[in-house]
């Protein structure tokens, strides 16, 4: 974010004012974070992750809710973690179908034995459709790509199971400067990826086996 702010254009500093007052999940841990100053004249960022205790990973359900691994020295797990970008180009662009631009970008472990399943991509994107639509949240010119990541762990780390990562990098052109309604959208959709009950209302759920204990 620019230091001056007389130098900041007013729609922008509107947009400002109503990232701060989305109201988004409780067991979303959102904060600002350094903007990429390439992309546009204007941006703010913000990062987000959900973590679970470890006395309450067991209550989790979803896509996120086998195979996880608590983070070292820590009985708590990592369910999702998320980048929203909010760009700003007071002379508007062609590409982006207007003056301002949110880029986001989701990632979540899933159980190994999904990364096969053809409608994971579909489903990632459907939710973040789904939550655009439920949350009100105008948009246009939306595009985005979902990718499956396979982690495979070999010779002194061989004990580790496989995973699968499910990562959706995803940009659209809200219809106005007022970006509460896209916040909240995206906060859902975090959590959604999550695996976090409840799902909103109209949200697909992603197709899910729990792993068998052992």
């Amino acid at each position: 974010m620019v230091n001056a702010l007389d130098q900041v254009p007013a729609d922008f500093l509107f947009a400002l004012g109503t990232l701060r007052q989305a109201r988004c999940r409780s067991e979303l841990h959102l904060e600002e974070i350094p903007a990429p100053s390439r992309l546009a004249p204007f941006a703010v960022a913000l990062g987000a992750e959900v973590i679970a205790p470890g006395d309450a990973a067991g209550a989790v359900h979803g896509p996120a809710a086998a195979g996880l691994e608590p983070a070292s020295g820590s009985d708590d797990a990592e369910l999702a973690t998320g980048r929203f970008i909010l760009l700003h180009d007071p002379d508007g662009s062609a590409v982006w179908d207007g003056e301002f631009r949110v880029v986001t970008y989701i990632r979540a472990q899933l159980e190994a034995e999904m990364g096969n399943d053809e409608m994971l991509g579909s489903v990632a994107w459907t939710w973040l459709v789904e939550a655009l639509d439920n949350h009100a949240a105008p948009y246009r010119s939306a595009g985005g790509t979902a990718t499956r990541v396979l982690s495979e762990s070999f010779g002194t780390l061989s004990d580790r199971p496989n995973s699968i990562d499910i990562e959706l990098r995803a940009s659209w052109t809200p219809a106005s400067p007022d970006i509460t309604s896209h916040l909240e959208a995206w906060s859902d959709m975090v959590c959604t990826f999550a695996g976090l009950p409840p799902l909103p209302d109209g949200v697909t759920p992603l197709p899910h086996r729990r792993r068998e204990q052992s």
